[in-house]
């Protein structure tokens, strides 16, 4: 039976939802039906669809008490939504349903794991939070919240672990048939850690092992853990916060991270080899995988920036929004991302263009703000162009820009223009793998966001925007002389029956 809370929450959305149009959307980007979203939840297959919860906040633009939203999709792109699916309404998850996962139980239903909260008085008197292990079970709409939660507490963590700190966990089905799960928790050294769980029927679970910590290297707690084997390596993801920069790596300080190693088959010991930034543009975090029957791990992340959180305007009645879900492979031991491919069912009318670039230019046919265009860039001989600079979502004063340099390698991206009425993080630089000049990009707009993803997938830049419907002009650039290749596609809302 739902509670009063899930009733209240799950009316609230559909009263007030249907007020804010389809226009006032991304085209292919999810949002929550109304109100805040962050962290993308219960990432599954269920009885043949795509489900994608995340944490939801329907009555405001801003986080506060977190319940689980709930939408479904055929291809990954396209999404509907269902009703409400968690409300903080017990003693033990009081303070809110945090971040958690999905499996599909054997007689059919579905299990949801997640992170319940609740306020506890200190000896000090100070109140604080504590986190635990919790489930709910159902049929896909509606989930019950089982007897036995909390069913992970801090009775169950090693020596040194944190009941404060002790959240998100990733559930997944092993072979055979039992469930495991990695649970993100901090530590005496105040810094991360990830701690795997094992259960024989997804309900009764156990500690299991340390798989990785961050010994306050790559900052503090270590959020929305995922684990999983990639073209024969393993792969820890993680969300650390209050992370230092070196380098380029790392700027956002609330970052996503791969920590690409190898798994030793007889004492699962997870061992390092490889780490880097799974996006250097401004907004993308709280990672979460699924592995598709194809074959294809798909990864879903919220494309915000914990520092900068506020609506461009009191008129906007949504707030947050997700990233185009991600196919990932790994290629010479390094992360590679591109968008699932399902998004190139989507394109309409082709225009191409293929000149020789130097001053600003705009080319027919290529503006819009549901687009995905590939850009080429290649120098015309040994001398080297200078910079290559586009700008996109642009009219009067607003766009947002990307610019690169191919003599140091660096690629900039800078929405400072882009709408927003506060100075937050508007810029972020990467340096690319230098191709004696020549760089590719393709670029995703949709709407209030964009994504670029450099040769190939090898890295990917992730931003909102605000800019008006107005602002859809693109633009090019050359400081010196350059080979430009342009290949743009039109998104429609509707399927397309021919891409060209």
């Amino acid at each position: 039976m739902n509670s009063e809370k899930l009733i209240k929450a799950r009316k609230y959305e559909s009263d007030f939802a249907r007020f804010i149009t389809a226009e006032e959307r991304p085209a292919f980007h999810l949002t929550p039906p109304i109100g805040w979203m962050n962290d993308p939840n219960g990432f599954c297959i269920y009885k043949g669809r795509y489900h994608l919860f995340f944490q939801y906040n329907p009555y405001s633009t801003k986080w506060g008490p977190m319940h689980w939203g709930h939408a479904v999709s055929d291809d990954l792109i396209r999404w509907e939504y269902l009703p409400c699916a968690l409300a903080p309404d017990t003693e033990y998850d009081s303070g809110g349903c945090f971040s958690g996962s999905a499996a599909e139980l054997p007689d059919g239903r579905l299990l949801l794991l997640y992170t319940g909260v609740r306020s506890e008085s200190e000896e000090d008197g100070t109140v604080k939070d504590i986190q635990t292990q919790c489930i709910a079970v159902g049929d896909g709409t509606d989930f019950e919240k089982i007897p036995q939660n909390p069913v992970l507490t801090e009775a169950d963590l090693p020596k040194g672990g944190s009941r404060y700190d002790f959240r998100d966990p990733k559930i997944w089905r092993e072979n055979d048939g039992g469930y495991a799960c990695v649970v993100g928790n901090r530590t005496d050294d105040t810094s991360g850690s990830v701690l795997m769980f094992r259960s024989e029927d997804g309900f009764s679970w156990h500690y299991d092992r340390l798989i990785d910590r961050s010994w306050n290297e790559y900052g503090k707690m270590w959020e929305c853990p995922d684990f999983f084997e990639l073209d024969g390596k393993s792969v820890l993801m993680v969300s650390p916060q209050d992370m230092q920069a070196s380098g380029l790596e790392f700027h956002n300080g609330n970052n996503t991270m791969a920590v690409i190693g190898h798994t030793e088959p007889k004492t699962g010991n997870f061992t390092r080899e490889y780490i880097q930034s799974l996006d250097y543009g401004i907004d993308y975090y709280a990672v979460q995988t699924l592995l598709l029957p194809d074959g294809r791990r798909i990864a879903a992340a919220w494309m915000q920036n914990w520092d900068a959180c506020s609506p461009p305007s009191d008129e906007q009645r949504w707030m947050g929004q997700m990233a185009l879900p991600r196919e990932l492979s790994i290629v010479n031991g390094r992360l590679i991302q591109k968008p699932v491919r399902e998004l190139e069912k989507y394109r309409g009318r082709c225009v191409r263009h293929e000149i020789t670039l130097s001053e600003e230019t705009s080319l027919p046919g290529v503006f819009g703000r549901t687009v995905d265009m590939t850009v080429t860039v290649t120098p015309i001989s040994e001398n080297i162009y200078q910079r290559f600079r586009m700008k996109i979502a642009s009219g009067g004063q607003h766009y947002t820009l990307l610019s690169y340099r191919p003599l140091t390698s660096g690629l900039r991206i800078d929405r400072s223009h882009a709408g927003f009425n506060r100075d937050v993080v508007h810029e972020r630089k990467c340096l690319v793998r230098n191709r004696q000049g020549e760089i590719k990009l393709r670029v995703i707009i949709d709407r209030f966001s964009v994504e670029v993803f450099v040769n190939d997938g090898e890295q990917v830049l992730s931003a909102a925007i605000y800019t008006p419907f107005t602002a859809s002009g693109i633009s090019f650039e050359v400081l010196g002389q350059a080979h430009m290749q342009v290949e743009k596609y039109d998104l429609l809302l509707e399927e397309a029956e021919q891409n060209d």
